[in-house]
C-alpha cells in the first residue's frame, strides 16, 4: 500500500524542514525519492494513488508534495488541485515523464509551485520546492527547450491523444509509421 519514513531522532532544524508527501505509482521511484529526502533531513510520507495521497494528507498535513502527473485513476493534476484546496500553503511539484508546455501551464494554474520532467534527482526536486514562486524570473533565468526536445514532447502528446496507436499518431503527424517508431525508441533529448 504505502510506506512512511519519519526521522526518529530528528533535530529541531530537521523538524522545521517539514513533511514531504511523495506520490508516484512506481514504488521503486517513490521509495528512492523518500530515502533521498530522509537522508537530507526531511520527514516523508508516501502514496501510490490519488486516494492514498488524500488519506496521507488528512492524517498528517504535508508542507511539500511531489506528485507524479500520470497515475492509474485520477491524475496528479487533479490531486494538485484538491490538495491545494485543502492545504493553502502547500508547495507542490509535479514530476512527469511526459513533459509538455500545456501540462506545465495547467499544473501551475492548478496550484503547483514547480514542474519537472523525469528523470530528476532529489536535489533538483528540493530546489524546485524551495523556490520562491512570487519571485519574478528574469529573461536570463528562462531556458527554452531545444528543438529536439520540443519535437519529442509534441510527438508524445500526439501519441497520447491517439491512445498509443502508432499508425494513427504517424498519420496525424504526417510521417511514416517506421520513422515515428525510430523516433520513439530514442530517449528524450536533454534541454
Amino acid at each position: 500500500m504505502y510506506d512512511s519514513f519519519v526521522l526518529d531522532s530528528a533535530s529541531s532544524t530537521d523538524k522545521e524542514r517539514g513533511l514531504i508527501l511523495v506520490v508516484d505509482d512506481d514504488p521503486v521511484l517513490r521509495q528512492r525519492l523518500a530515502r533521498a529526502f530522509v537522508d537530507r533531513g526531511y520527514s516523508v510520507s508516501q502514496a501510490g494513488s490519488y486516494d492514498e495521497a488524500m488519506r496521507e494528507a488528512h492524517s498528517a498535513p504535508p508542507r511539500y508534495a511531489v506528485l507524479d502527473l500520470k497515475m492509474p485513476g485520477r491524475s496528479g493534476l487533479e490531486l494538485a488541485r484538491d490538495l491545494r484546496a485543502e492545504h493553502d500553503d502547500l508547495k507542490i511539484l509535479i514530476l512527469t515523464g511526459y513533459g509538455s508546455i500545456a501540462t506545465a501551464i495547467e499544473s501551475m494554474r492548478l496550484g503547483a509551485t514547480h514542474y519537472l520532467s523525469k528523470p530528476a534527482d532529489a536535489d533538483e526536486i528540493l530546489a524546485g520546492l524551495e523556490r520562491d514562486p512570487t519571485r519574478e524570473e528574469s529573461a536570463a533565468d528562462f531556458k527554452a527547450p531545444s528543438l529536439a526536445r520540443a519535437e519529442w514532447e509534441h510527438i508524445n502528446r500526439v501519441l497520447e491523444d491517439s491512445a498509443g496507436n502508432i499508425s494513427e499518431a504517424a498519420r496525424r503527424l504526417g510521417m511514416h509509421r517506421r520513422s515515428l517508431q525510430r523516433k520513439l525508441q530514442k530517449y528524450p533529448p536533454k534541454d
